[in-house]
Formats: C-alpha cells, sequence, structure tokens
C-alpha cells in the first residue's frame, strides 16, 4: 500500500487511486455528451452541466427525459432520486471527516462521485491518518472531474461519428461493476449488493428511476442487519471463550 506522509502525498495517492477507473470513466462522459447533442442540446448545454453537476447517470437521465419533452420539474426531479445515494455517501464519509471544517466538507461535496468515494472509504478502512483523508479524497475527487470535463466535450463533438459497431455505451455498466466487484469481501457485503441487484433489477419499470434508490435502501438495510448479527456472533463466541478459559482458570 502506498506510504502517505504528508497532505501533499496523500492528495497525489488519491489520483492515483483513482486513476485506473478513468477507463470507463472517459468513454462515460463521452456518452453523456453525445447524448446531450442527440436529445437537441448544445455543446456549450453539455459543457455547462458537466461543470454544474458532476452527477454522470444522474445527468443522462435528466437529458433523455429532457429530449423527449419531458417537463423541467420531471427531468430534475428524476436527476435528485438517482443522486439521493449521495446523500448515504455523505453520511457514510462524515464520520471519516470530523476534524475537516464545516465550510470545507459542503464545497467539497460538489467532487463528490462513486468512484471518489468508493476509493476514499477503502482507503480509509485500510489505515490513514486523519489529517490526511480530506486531502485524499480531493486528490480522488479532483482528478475525475478532470477527466470527465474533456470527456464531455470530445463527446458532444465527436459523439455522432463513433460506429455503431464501438460498444460505448458498455462503459456505463463497466464503470459501476468495477466498483462494486472489489466491496464484495464478506458475507454481508455479498447479501448486499444481491439484494440491491434484485430491487434494481425488479424496479426497473419504476417511475423516475425510484427503483434505484429502493436498491440503494433495500442493500443497506439487509447488510447492516447481515453485518450486525455476524458481529454478534462473533461477541458470542468471545464471550465463550472467555468464560471457558475463566472456568479453566
Amino acid at each position: 500500500m502506498e506510504e502517505v506522509d504528508d497532505r501533499r502525498s496523500a492528495l497525489l495517492a488519491g489520483s492515483r487511486a483513482v486513476w485506473p477507473l478513468l477507463v470507463g470513466v472517459f468513454p462515460f462522459g463521452i456518452v453523456f455528451g453525445a447524448t446531450t447533442v442527440e436529445s437537441g442540446f448544445s455543446v456549450l448545454d453539455a459543457s455547462l452541466s458537466s461543470l454544474l453537476v458532476l452527477a454522470g447517470a444522474a445527468q443522462i437521465a435528466a437529458v433523455d427525459l429532457s429530449g423527449d419533452g419531458a417537463s423541467l420539474a420531471v427531468a430534475a426531479g428524476t436527476a435528485l432520486i438517482i443522486n439521493l445515494r449521495m446523500l448515504l455517501y455523505s453520511a457514510s464519509l462524515a464520520p471519516w471527516l470530523p476534524h475537516v471544517p464545516f465550510g470545507r466538507r459542503v464545497a467539497a461535496a460538489y467532487l463528490l462521485t462513486d468512484q471518489a468515494y468508493a476509493v476514499s472509504v477503502n482507503r480509509y478502512d485500510a489505515g490513514l491518518a486523519v489529517g490526511h483523508r480530506f486531502a485524499y479524497y480531493l486528490g480522488a475527487g479532483w482528478t475525475l472531474w478532470l477527466c470527465w470535463q474533456p470527456a464531455t466535450v470530445v463527446g458532444a463533438v465527436v459523439g455522432d461519428t463513433i460506429p455503431d459497431s464501438i460498444p460505448i455505451d458498455l462503459a456505463v455498466e463497466l464503470v459501476f461493476l468495477v466498483l462494486l466487484i472489489p466491496a464484495i469481501r464478506d458475507r454481508p457485503n455479498l447479501l448486499a449488493a444481491a439484494t440491491a441487484g434484485t430491487i434494481a433489477v425488479v424496479g426497473a419499470e419504476l417511475p423516475a428511476n425510484s427503483g434505484m434508490f429502493l436498491a440503494a435502501i433495500g442493500g443497506i438495510v439487509v447488510g447492516t442487519v447481515a453485518s450486525l448479527r455476524s458481529t454478534s456472533r462473533v461477541d458470542a463466541g468471545g464471550d465463550d471463550g472467555a468464560d471457558g478459559l475463566n472456568g479453566a482458570a
């Protein structure tokens, strides 16, 4: 694991951690840029969207709906529902960053993405000094931001020239699979992933993509319950073992 001795090295470590994920993120950005133009918006619209809202899947959903004639309220509401997972990410990150002033955390929320969250939490869990955590997150977040912006422009400018034989849309699914598979390290994680995946498939036709949010909630609930039960069994075994030792003594 990469050594982190100061904030600068933490910033660089966070940047390097997210680099392998950019292989999927850049095509993902191209898909968004191309989708935006195909839906009747301009290259400038695509660029401003990515500058104002770094949201990936939510951006694509909003653009698709707008292009199909949906109202602004419906498009914005759908994007909001899809991005409700960021609320869960924020709640998960907060305990790791108690030393960071509230204002800086609010500003850093602009950079919160699936990828920045995943690499940051994994590194925190593996052990990272409190004073280096925020810099690590910023390194991951800004690196992804710097990849997404030009990808959006490329997609908006040349997206319609990409042959249909190149399955660039597959990048969207691959981005999330790359994040999911390494996270399944134990039974609670496996149950959470299986539950969320099942709910997402069953609820795929629910309005406003609400199935995605329900899948996230279902996965969290099942994973938490499984984790608590696992912890309870370990604690019970530990207590039994201690009692046995005391009795032998």
